[in-house]
């Protein structure tokens, strides 16, 4: 399995501003080759692969000298992600690609690191072809021998590096013994079936009056000024600390969950369905349930745990007994008049989540 890990970068201001025009150089080929593509489909009505579009950079780079200051691998890499962006859209996973502007293409790719081999050679430095030895931060250990992948990323006050390494994968408990189901929700974050709550922290509704105020600041700013760019700035960075911490709590209840049990059961939710209702999505985007299932995911398989998906349909209308319980989103409470239990009705889809992982691995 492939693990990723993320350092911070401190380039000097001559690399950053290398790295600032590799970034640019490749939006502006990423714009073009997309353009390509659909000029040839919409006139000629043919189609436009990735191959035909990497046989083209040797004549790129004469008529265009400046991405020679680029490695080849990372011109590709760029090609590759339009055509993984065309193939997704076919496939219904996502939108017709759009042309990305500066504040959209923040990132590139050596896809081969191992070609180069004086990328770790230098302790406390990464060496990153064509731009140098660029400081950084390592601060937990990986095994650079079995590194597959570098990615360099701009945020906006900062610059990271996302290194991929493969890891052996841990055998997977056999016979579980600590097992949970889990409901997520919006009134609390996540109800556990052994009765642990975990509230919603809600960071982005508690920075809403705060990023508002940044916002109307900046619409006031005129347009292609140096006083908007900071303003533009600003704004980022305050919509970045927001998925930081966000980030940050994911990572630690996943993690302390995983490290807790051995099965973890969750219920397959179609996320980007619910989306749509516009009165919940802001509090859906919020939660960051798709972040949280996929960190555990990872987690659970890194260290030998069960990961369980269960349909998600009619885990909160029928009780654990098998009777049917019908309510509405404003009943809190579960009333089964069969088997006469009356608990949370999030506590109780936690335990059917749970009973439908365990018939699962049974």
């Amino acid at each position: 399995m492939q693990i990723t890990y993320q350092f911070r970068l401190y380039p000097t201001p001559e690399q950053v501003e290398k790295m600032n025009r590799t970034l640019e150089l490749l939006r502006r080929l990423y714009n073009a080759a997309k353009e390509q593509r659909e000029i040839a489909y919409k006139q000629f009505g043919q189609a436009v692969f990735y191959s035909m579009q990497q046989s083209e950079l040797p004549v790129l780079k004469t008529e265009f000298p400046s991405y020679k200051e680029i490695h080849s691998q990372v011109i590709q890499d760029c090609l590759r992600r339009l055509d993984d962006a065309f193939l997704r859209f076919f496939r219904r996973e996502a939108g017709y690609p759009r042309f990305k502007s500066r504040d959209k293409y923040l990132s590139f790719t050596y896809p081969q690191h191992g070609t180069i081999k004086k990328t770790f050679a230098e302790e406390g430095y990464i060496y990153l072809s064509k731009i140098g030895h660029v400081k950084m931060n390592a601060h937990r250990n990986f095994d650079r021998a079995k590194v597959t992948q570098i990615n360099v990323k701009r945020y906006a006050d900062k610059w990271m590096t996302n290194i991929q390494v493969k890891v052996e994968e841990t055998e997977t408990v056999s016979r579980p013994e600590k097992v949970v189901g889990i409901d997520l929700g919006l009134s609390s974050f996540a109800t556990l079936s052994n009765e642990t709550i975990i509230n919603t922290p809600r960071y982005l509704r508690k920075a809403e009056k705060r990023l508002k105020r940044y916002q109307r600041r900046h619409s006031r700013k005129q347009k292609a000024s140096s006083n908007r760019e900071k303003s533009r700035q600003k704004v980022a960075k305050a919509y970045q600390q927001v998925a930081r911490q966000r980030r940050d709590f994911l990572h630690k209840q996943s993690s302390l969950i995983v490290r807790d049990h051995d099965l973890i059961a969750v219920e397959q939710l179609k996320i980007k369905n619910m989306l749509r209702n516009r009165r919940l999505a802001k509090s859906i985007f919020d939660a960051g349930w798709s972040q949280f299932i996929t960190y555990l995911s990872y987690k659970a398989k890194r260290q030998g745990k069960r990961f369980v998906k269960v349909p998600a349909h009619g885990t909160s209308q029928i009780c654990l007994c098998g009777a049917d319980v019908p309510k509405t989103l404003s009943v809190r409470i579960h009333e089964c008049l069969t088997c006469g239990i009356i608990q949370d009705r999030d506590l109780v889809s936690a335990k059917v989540i749970l009973q439908r992982a365990m018939s699962l691995i049974a």
